[in-house]
């Protein structure tokens, strides 16, 4: 039984989007445009460039807004509330999601690559805000993005994790290799498996609701 592999779990790591809600929600149809203005205009470049970069930055390091403070010296304050200023009108609450949530034993947070302020909007537009013992975004990793190693560790000495009785939940399987080097469970969500598969994705489910109902079974 999948609840077998969980049964020592105490601590619960989600990541944010396209994990605590569904990609047909298509958050990043709103912000990755918004991605490609900021870079276009801070760095004065055609908007083709400017999408070329913003992707490049992405797989180069962890996010754009990385790659863009490396490179280019950029303000990520200013950077994180413009992208996130979007209409969270897809989202739908999910009311099963959260119950699920609240059973799970132990301690749940979020970790995300996006802001604290943009993280409790999604939340509470999905219906899960106030079910969290934790909510963070990367300025409490001190802007190093997953994957990045040095943002799981300080976000581990930050919340006192033990890796060995956590969990970690991600729709960017470069995510889960961290995790499952420090003994972590990890758990791909995303709507089709790796192929091939990665031996740092131990289980893959499609939708996340669906997966902590088996769980919790």
């Amino acid at each position: 039984m999948v609840s077998d592999h969980f049964s020592h779990v105490r601590e619960w790591i989600f990541d944010l989007d396209n994990t605590l809600y569904p990609p047909s929600a298509c958050l990043f149809e709103q912000i990755e445009p918004r991605m490609t203005d900021w870079v276009q205009r801070e760095l004065n470049v055609s908007e083709a460039e400017a999408n070329r970069l913003r992707h490049a930055y992405w797989m180069d390091y962890g996010t754009t807004l990385s790659g863009m403070m490396e490179l280019h010296g950029t303000d990520p304050l200013p950077y994180l509330t413009y992208v996130h200023d979007i209409d969270f009108s897809t989202l739908s609450r999910d009311l099963e999601l959260r119950a699920h949530i609240n059973a799970l034993p132990g301690r749940k947070i979020v970790f995300t690559n996006g802001s604290e302020p943009y993280a409790k909007r999604v939340l509470e537009a999905r219906g899960l805000t106030g079910i969290f013992d934790a909510i963070y975004g990367i300025e409490h990793a001190d802007f190093h993005p997953k994957p990045a190693a040095r943002a799981f560790d300080t976000i581990l000495k930050k919340d006192g994790l033990a890796p060995y009785e956590a969990a970690m939940f991600e729709d960017d399987p470069r995510n889960l290799e961290v995790p499952h080097a420090l003994g972590m469970k990890t758990v791909h969500i995303a709507p089709a498996p790796l192929d091939p598969p990665a031996p740092h994705v131990q289980f893959h489910a499609a939708d996340l609701t669906g997966f902590l109902a088996i769980l919790l079974t």
